[in-house]
């Protein structure tokens, strides 16, 4: 199995566990990934962090490239804290900041109640809200919003939109729409550092020059870190 895929010979294994040993299931499961159907939801997990996350169809799927700032959190979490995520998904983020701090508080929330229901199922304390909701403050806060700008999303790659939303990804007119919503919000609630994942010039854009700058294995910008000090100051009009 190639069929252009980036990294074929670890889906086909995948794959092959998945059909545990049944040979029309597999060419089944062969088929729907043909059609650019994401590999998470064939499979039912994707890896995170050394996890295997559980992932419902229509769920955001995790990415390796959230895992450097998943594992800085996870730094920054004080034993006994509290941690919550932002637009959790299937509640990897949370899942793994489980593991590495097990008496710590973790909490997570999401729009969607599909996401929400999916990171329960994965062991994460997770509720339906609009980013914060009615949860207060929190030593650490992390948040993989949409942050495509609108006219980049036909950029991705070209079967994502036949079986996710574009509300998975798109960040308004430069990207930034949401991630100022979580900036602005989180004045006043993080007491250690909110972690974002983004890209481009948005961290100039919001203003978050002095933010630690999160890079992948490649040095490509993933995120930032901010430290409480480091966010601008919330401006309420009067």
């Amino acid at each position: 199995m190639d069929g252009g895929f980036v990294a074929a010979e670890e889906e086909a294994e995948e794959l092959v566990a998945a059909a545990q040993g049944d040979r029309a299931r597999l060419e089944a499961l062969v088929a729907r990934r043909l059609t650019g159907e994401p590999l998470a939801w064939i499979t039912g997990t994707a890896p995170f962090c050394g996890l295997w996350i559980k992932v419902d169809p229509g769920v955001y799927v995790p990415r390796w490239q959230t895992e450097e700032l998943a594992k800085r959190a996870a730094e920054l979490l004080p034993e006994d804290g509290t941690a919550i995520d932002l637009c959790t998904g299937s509640g990897a983020i949370p899942a793994y900041l489980k593991t590495q701090r097990p008496h710590a508080r973790i909490l997570a929330t999401d729009i969607d109640p599909k996401a929400v229901a999916c990171a329960r199922s994965n062991g994460v304390e997770a509720y339906q809200a609009d980013l914060f909701g009615d949860l207060g403050a929190a030593d650490i806060v992390t948040a993989v919003v949409p942050y495509v700008p609108t006219p980049d999303l036909p950029l991705l790659q070209r079967d994502t939109f036949t079986f996710e939303s574009a509300l998975s990804y798109d960040g308004g007119p430069d990207g930034t729409a949401i991630l100022r919503r979580v900036v602005a919000e989180a004045a006043g609630r993080v007491r250690v550092a909110l972690l974002l994942e983004l890209g481009g010039n948005q961290v100039q854009t919001l203003g978050l020059d002095r933010c630690e700058l999160i890079l992948d294995e490649e040095g490509d910008l993933r995120g930032v870190c901010c430290r409480t000090p480091d966010l601008p100051v919330r401006n309420d009009p009067a």
